[in-house]
């Protein structure tokens, strides 16, 4: 039986980068001001003398990464291995330090966390750490350049690379990464409006594609467009094989989420269709699953096969891109909601719980990271 009390607040050290309030370009007349970060001295973690590396446990007898986290959302790896969380509700990203220990390095200043929306996606390319923030006004992406050993993070000043993709309390997508192309890739929920992922002009609904300055790929499949597929309700989870082909997780309503295969330039369907439908004019899923079985949020690649965190789900699920349209189910209750799974720099996995998000029920310690070896 899991311990279902709600633990104490994190006691990690609050060292902060205060960021500007943020603002809508087409809310104002006027430019707004560039948002910037300010500097910071560095404190103490919460784990004093931390090992030399992260434990790696097995499926079986997962290791424990972090604990205490609120709200957690995705997690992300510099150049010199630093790992770094995101909370949504907070708008802070952490540094985890081996042996559970975390320090607060960014808060953003200007996001509006409400309901789904918040601080989500984070990743780090092209010298940059890049986040996914809903505002007041809108849903964008910003990055800042990032440089130096763990423990010692330098950050530049705040850019925003993409921003007036619609806002709401569910539905914002938000996951972000680097595709083997070089090329930021980022999920845009529907934002309560499904009409909007069948509408070729708004950004939501869609996965899309760009520089990492933000700009539009000449090879993108619509000429001048960021969009790279259209016609998803919510789509949060991102990830690429060996041969570079593209996979995404998708939240269905009420009958079917969805593991798409996903093609430049491709129609998925929603709204008109919800999983597997036989319509030539759309993409149909490769798997699907009952909303209430998954819920299909973050997603890595390792050794052949696709790793899946769900929420309500309560598992992380196994596809073997050797038979795609069958799965595994691991952990099916054992750590409550999972948000997210991830490659780690020394190839392990790291799936985190999302318990604390206002939906789940938390046990003592949560939420926490796990790492395990594919």
């Amino acid at each position: 039986m899991r311990d279902r009390t709600r633990p104490r607040a994190s006691t990690r050290a609050a060292v902060v980068i205060g960021v500007v309030a943020l603002t809508a370009t087409a809310c104002a007349p006027a430019e707004p001001a560039m948002p910037s970060l300010s500097p910071i001295a560095t404190g103490a973690p919460t784990e004093p003398e931390p090992s030399a590396a992260f434990d790696r446990g097995s499926l079986e007898a997962p290791a424990e990464v972090a604990t205490g986290l609120e709200a957690p959302w995705s997690i992300a790896f510099t150049d010199t291995g630093a790992a770094l969380v995101s909370e949504r509700d907070s708008a802070t990203i952490l540094e985890l330090t081996p042996g559970g220990g975390s320090t607060a390095i960014v808060q953003v200043a200007g996001a509006a966390p409400r309901g789904e929306g918040g601080l989500l996606g984070i990743a780090v390319g092209d010298g940059h750490l890049y986040a996914y923030v809903t505002t007041a006004e809108d849903n964008r992406v910003l990055r800042t350049t990032v440089a130096g050993d763990p423990g010692s993070l330098v950050f530049g000043e705040l850019e925003t690379v993409l921003e007036g993709l619609p806002a709401a309390g569910n539905h914002n997508g938000g996951r972000i990464a680097f595709g083997p192309d070089g090329m930021l890739y980022v999920t845009a929920g529907d934002a309560g409006e499904p009409s909007r992922a069948q509408d070729p002009e708004s950004l939501a609904g869609k996965i899309l594609r760009l520089e990492p300055d933000g700009s539009i790929p000449a090879d993108n499949p619509i000429p001048g467009s960021a969009v790279y597929s259209l016609g998803h309700r919510n789509p949060q989870g991102l990830a690429w094989d060996d041969d570079g082909a593209l996979w995404a997780t998708e939240f269905g309503q009420d009958t079917w989420d969805e593991l798409n295969r996903i093609e430049p330039g491709a129609n998925y369907g929603w709204p008109t269709v919800e999983g597997i439908a036989g319509d030539e004019r759309f993409a149909d899923p490769v798997q699907q699953w009952p909303p209430s079985e998954a819920s299909p949020s973050g997603m890595a690649h390792a050794d052949g096969r696709l790793w899946i965190a769900n929420l309500r789900g309560e598992s992380v699920r196994e596809v073997d891109l050797g038979s795609p349209a069958e799965s595994t189910v691991h952990w099916l209750g054992r750590f409550g909601r999972m948000r997210d799974v991830v490659a780690a720099p020394d190839g392990a996995l790291w799936a985190l719980t999302s318990s604390t998000d206002g939906r789940g029920s938390p046990a003592a310690g949560d939420d926490r990271i796990l790492a395990f070896a594919p």
